[in-house]
């Protein structure tokens, strides 16, 4: 793979769809030009021209533009559509809910394209690991059909942040490729490859019809070379807005663990060294049948970030140093530096806005692995390459 990272195309455009505050922008680098930003929301609308200015930014309903909305010809269409009726939190609406629906919105626009002779080479949607077997995998069929008869070939990875950051955040991209485009053969596998093509993600293909087969590519990316740091890596010193729990608030928490979660605590306390964990709530079936929250903590990475209305989604540290335990809530510069973002990035000013802000976003890191071993090195590739199909 070594050959595939020092491809860079000069300048490639890209509209982005769902945009949030920009982190699919941050992810792809100064190599890249956005020509378009689309978001319905106005405060991350606001989030995203605080960060990177108002140009190529329009505010309002996908459902409401059209190709002539969008300048230009771009090389990468990215799509992180609404995820709520394809989670595990949402109401099993699939694609055919309101929310998740917007990936017809967002196709809509990527055939029209077509029609006027400006399909992007390269289409990408995000979304949630749900969307393989929502439906009984039938949404994951209706993507990837989607695909295939908009002219595109199409490779699903699943890649958790968990391999950047100290934050599990396994999330489903699908890479397509305009069948006219070539392929370097270094680019794909023969089949599917550790780690970024899962077992569920293997299932859910193997129950694709057959007819959609052939235009399904299996990338071959490589796994990260560093370590992900510690979850201490990402603490501030004394944020604002944010107090210690008192010792009492900390015992509530510790009496809501079960006895394993416990000796995690207790083997952490052994250590003498300062050890910060994940503190997140669960509900559990005791072995009667029985319901109760439990409180589950690990010491190495935080559980995925998630917006308010998808619960859970302000995430409380448990700092063990010295002998003692105490506890706090997560800040919101804290979850952005979970989502890979610096601290130059700008929030929004209440914590609310910057948790959804950062619970909806894509991890930073992964987009730029995905943008230097695949989508730059696709940009690149030129006639006479090894054709996937």
């Amino acid at each position: 793979m070594a050959e595939s990272s020092v491809r860079q195309p000069p300048a490639a455009g890209y509209y982005e769809f769902f945009a949030g505050g920009g982190m699919v922008r941050a992810g792809l680098g100064e190599g890249w030009r956005c020509l378009f930003a689309n978001d319905f929301d106005p405060a991350k609308a606001a989030a995203y021209r605080a960060n990177w200015g108002d140009e190529g930014l329009r505010l309002g309903d996908i459902g409401g533009l059209t190709a002539a909305d969008l300048p230009g010809a771009a090389d990468l269409m990215w799509g992180s559509f609404p995820c709520q009726d394809l989670s595990l939190a949402g109401v099993g609406a699939g694609l055919g809910g309101k929310r998740s629906g917007t990936f017809h919105d967002f196709w809509a626009l990527a055939r029209s394209l077509a029609a006027e002779g400006r399909a992007p080479r390269i289409v990408a949607v995000e979304n949630v690991c749900g969307a393989l077997t929502s439906h009984g995998g039938r949404d994951f069929e209706v993507i990837c059909r989607t695909y295939a008869e908009a002219g595109y070939r199409f490779g699903p990875l699943v890649i958790n942040a968990d391999r950047f950051l100290p934050q599990s955040r396994p999330r489903l991209f699908i890479i397509g490729v305009r069948k006219d485009a070539a392929i370097a053969a270094d680019l794909t596998a023969p089949g599917a490859e550790t780690p970024f093509h899962s077992v569920a993600l293997q299932r859910a293909v193997e129950r694709l019809p057959s007819d959609l087969r052939p235009g399904l590519v299996w990338w071959r990316l490589p796994a990260p070379d560093a370590t992900p740091p510690g979850l201490s890596s990402v603490l501030e010193s004394g944020p604002p807005g944010v107090r210690w729990h008192s010792a009492a608030e900390t015992a509530r928490l510790l009496a809501l663990m079960s006895p394993t979660n416990l000796a995690k605590v207790e083997a952490a306390r052994r250590t003498g060294a300062r050890c910060v964990g994940g503190l997140y709530r669960r509900t559990r079936h005791e072995a009667d049948g029985t319901r109760v929250q439990r409180a589950e903590v690990r010491f190495d990475i935080a559980g995925c970030l998630r917006t308010p209305a998808g619960g859970s989604s302000r995430q409380t540290l448990l700092i063990v140093e010295g002998g003692r335990v105490r506890s706090r809530l997560m800040s919101a510069r804290e979850t952005a530096r979970l989502m890979g973002l610096p601290d130059s990035y700008r929030l929004p000013a209440s914590f609310s806005a910057a948790c959804h802000l950062t619970g909806d976003g894509v991890a930073v890191p992964v987009v730029r692995h995905l943008a230097q071993w695949l989508l730059e090195p696709l940009l690149a590739s030129r006639p006479g390459l090894r054709d996937a199909a």
